[in-house]
């Protein structure tokens, strides 16, 4: 059986000396007999001497250069020998016993490989979390959705998700892997660099029969947008880009067909981003469809490698049922 000695609290960390003094706390205060990890990503800032100076409970990994999330924990995770991995990123406020019901489901069901808690707002408790909210979801042509939020639709928290049950993909704010099946699955794609990974590596435990859980019993609050903010343009390029490398690369059938599709309706988003006056994220966009032909050799030897498996998806288009039909609540 599992206990809380076999779980790693890992939390990513790049110039994050304010988030770090702010969150870390939270996570000592209620992770009790877990070992906590700063795992920190070439940071030129003092957070490294900080977290060692005022958390020295607090295990830190330094790597060596700032290779983005997927790198990044690419990197410390293989220092690390706990069972479970639970990657929590530096704006993350946890809550009391919030491991409890997250271990339980892992002792109760073995073939549970990956949980995800509620997710939510830290700057509004009553809402659920734009990032994960409680648990993700994928539509036909790779465009990623939540319970309790779809697109910049967000409900209001109130316990209509304090269940269990099977999702698709769990938010990499805040997720539990075991660690056998996370070096199986070779980690994160360390070419996506931030955005879309946690995504993929879910598909491609989909693919292998893995479970993937939501606990909802469990809470934790997000801040969101601390290292990227949503108006920056580089992180429309990386979730256009990434989301497309992601379907090509995991979704089953004739994957050509949908990835055409996709294409379109992106196409028809970056339209709105000039309507909005946004031009730098249709430029954005434009600059994700140019890398996604330019690694499309790579993407496809990646999808060689894999099974692909059936059902992935819930609704033909999350698009259509949203903007066209209205239906603006999971």
């Amino acid at each position: 059986m599992l206990d809380t000695k076999d779980i790693a609290v890992v939390i990513l960390n790049w110039n994050g000396k304010d988030l770090l003094k702010q969150f870390l706390p939270s996570i000592i205060e209620h992770s009790e007999n877990a070992t906590i990890y700063v795992a920190d990503n070439a940071s030129t800032d003092n957070s490294v001497s900080f977290v060692s100076e005022h958390f020295p409970t607090v295990k830190i990994i330094q790597n060596i250069d700032n290779g983005g999330y997927a790198k990044g924990y690419n990197d410390a995770l293989k220092k690390i020998q706990e069972s479970l991995f639970c990657l929590v990123n530096s704006d993350i406020e946890v809550t009391k016993d919030w491991l409890k019901p997250v271990l339980k489901e892992f002792n109760d069901h073995p073939s549970t490989a990956i949980i995800q808690p509620k997710i939510l707002d830290y700057k509004d408790k009553s809402k659920v979390e734009y990032a994960g909210a409680a648990g993700g979801f994928i539509d036909r042509y790779g465009y990623p959705y939540c319970r309790g939020r779809i697109f910049n639709t967000v409900e209001e928290d109130k316990g209509q998700y304090n269940d269990i049950i099977d999702i698709f993909w769990a938010s990499g704010a805040c997720f539990f892997i075991r660690n056998a099946v996370f070096n199986n699955l070779n980690g994160f794609d360390e070419s996506y660099f931030a955005h879309m990974e946690e995504i993929d590596l879910c598909w491609r435990a989909f693919n292998q029969n893995h479970q993937i859980k939501y606990v909802g019993h469990s809470t934790v609050y997000h801040v969101g947008g601390a290292t990227l903010k949503t108006n920056n343009p580089k992180k429309t390029y990386l979730n256009f880009r990434n989301s497309l490398f992601t379907l090509v690369k995991n979704a089953d059938g004739n994957v050509f067909g949908k990835a055409f599709v996709r294409m379109l309706l992106d196409g028809i988003a970056g339209l709105m981003f000039l309507v909005q006056l946004k031009p730098n994220h249709f430029l954005a966009i434009l600059k994700a469809h140019g890398a996604f032909y330019l690694n499309l050799n790579t993407v496809l030897s990646q999808r060689k490698k894999t099974s692909k498996r059936a059902g992935y998806y819930r609704i033909t288009s999350v698009v259509w049922s949203y903007f066209i039909k209205g239906k603006k609540t999971f």
